[in-house]
């Protein structure tokens, strides 16, 4: 088992925004590491204060992918450089056998920011 981190950020507060952003977000952390949802263990989410049309989940579900747990939370709202507005996160846990340190996890948009010391 191993765990992936990823996140992306929202240029605005939409449904369509989130539907499409996470979308994306799963999907880059599913290519990266050659897995498929059925590899998908769970999905734990974080989204900032500033996002309230959608659930991150929603963008799985409609994909088609309900049989993996999820769960949705708020991430904390620290004061600094790493509080990125209108700002998704994702754990995903899954099954694969790469090693760690071959494990390629997914910061896109203006969440690049976050982990400019992981390789694209």
């Amino acid at each position: 088992m191993v765990a992936l981190r990823g996140a992306t950020t929202l240029d605005v507060d939409t449904r369509e925004q989130v539907l499409e952003r996470t979308a994306e977000l799963l999907a880059a952390v599913l290519e990266r590491n050659a897995l498929t949802s059925a590899d998908l263990i769970s999905l734990l989410f974080t989204a900032t204060d500033d996002i309230t049309s959608e659930f991150p989940a929603a963008a799985v579900r409609e994909a088609g992918i309900s049989d993996v747990p999820m769960l949705c939370a708020r991430e904390l709202a620290i004061v600094g450089s790493s509080n990125i507005p209108l700002c998704i996160r994702v754990m995903a846990h899954a099954v694969s056998d790469l090693p760690r340190a071959e494990l390629r996890h997914a910061y896109l948009h203006g969440a690049r920011q976050l982990r400019s010391d992981l390789p694209e």
